[in-house]
């Protein structure tokens, strides 16, 4: 059950941008989520995070996030302290002095490394502060591709034959290739381990390609992942709650470009949704029972967005991600998906706020 709410304004930062290749999207998530946040249930603090990694308070318009001119000189620098007697974050005045901003709740609208990959979760945790999303743990679990595969295939459940490659064994590439090629062979992807929104993902289909996607990958990661392609649909499911997780109805991508690419997702717009997935409802049921069921093997906690390749030949559910901050942009599934459900954007925010409020006895 949800948290009855208290008739009291909360204080919630909100952080975007961050140091990751996902910065961009973080910005027009974030901007996303100020619009529709309940603004006579929660302050917002929003405090923007450079691509060098510099934070500052922000109170300018919110457009100016999402096209990620929100940056200025005269900014105040501010940031998050790991002082639970601050419990918030400390703003640097132009006398020098420091104010402390005490906030409820953190919401880090942040995608990709630096963000989602628990490495804020844990200074939360160290700040003693609620904060939207999985704990430090299940976010850095599900960030790195091949640890998240190793548990899974440990649990039984079916995804795409994968191996793996570290920055300090690229000598190794022709024997790494050489695995791939008699482990399931061409077509594949290639992915960095720790990274999202399709970046540095490549589709190929020889060696020679196989070889470039590597250095395109390694760019993004010093881990890298190549999997076996499956002929599939691609279904997703939405995931939200603590001890009691609820999923949402499926979504279907239908890509424009091969495959779900960072343009298709955040760029031109052009692949086809369909809310609901355009499968069975007991092949819906199957996956999303099998949804809750990676979701707590994980340690999932707050919301993730967990995704499927139907295989078309078989009708086989394979696992494809978990997301733990999955994108909230105006086209995003996640939202999306729960507002099919019955959950529209504005009470989705506050019952993650509240599920992050739920949490605070563990934190």
């Amino acid at each position: 059950m949800l948290p009855v709410w208290r008739n009291k304004v909360k204080k919630v930062g909100v952080l975007f941008g961050g140091v990751s290749s996902e910065h961009e999207v973080s910005c027009i998530s974030a901007s996303s989520v100020i619009s529709k946040i309940d603004t006579e249930r929660y302050e917002l603090i929003l405090v923007g995070i450079t691509k060098d990694g510099r934070w500052f308070r922000y109170e300018g318009p919110t457009e100016k996030i999402a096209d990620g001119t929100w940056y200025s000189d005269d900014l105040k620098p501010c940031f998050l302290s790991p002082d639970r007697g601050i419990h918030g974050f400390l703003e640097v005045q132009p006398d020098g002095s420091v104010k402390t901003i005490r906030v409820d709740t953190v919401f880090p609208v942040l995608h990709g490394k630096n963000g989602e990959d628990g490495t804020l979760q844990g200074l939360l945790m160290m700040a003693g502060i609620p904060f939207v999303g999985c704990d430090a743990l299940a976010s850095a679990v599900c960030m790195d591709k091949a640890v998240c595969n190793m548990l899974v295939d440990n649990a039984g459940i079916r995804r795409a034959e994968w191996r793996y490659l570290t920055k300090d064994r690229r000598g190794e590439f022709e024997s790494f290739a050489d695995e791939c090629e008699k482990a399931f062979g061409y077509p594949m992807f290639v992915k960095p381990a720790n990274a999202g929104s399709s970046v540095g993902v490549s589709r190929v289909t020889d060696r020679d390609g196989l070889r470039a996607a590597a250095d395109e990958a390694f760019r993004h990661d010093a881990k890298i992942i190549a999997e076996r392609e499956i002929v599939a649909q691609e279904v997703e499911c939405a995931v939200m709650g603590n001890s009691y997780p609820v999923a949402s109805v499926l979504g279907e991508i239908a890509p424009a470009e091969g495959f779900y690419d960072y343009d298709s997702k955040y760029v031109n717009g052009t692949s086809g949704l369909f809310i609901p997935a355009r499968i069975t409802d007991e092949k819906a049921e199957e996956i999303r029972e099998l949804a809750i069921r990676v979701y707590r093997l994980l340690g999932c906690t707050g919301l993730s967005r967990v995704d499927f390749l139907l295989e078309k030949s078989t009708g086989i559910p394979y696992l494809n991600e978990l997301n733990t901050l999955p994108g909230f942009t105006s086209i995003s599934m996640y939202p999306k998906l729960f507002e099919a459900s019955g959950v529209p954007y504005t009470e989705l925010l506050t019952r993650l706020i509240e599920l992050a409020d739920e949490r605070t006895e563990e934190i």
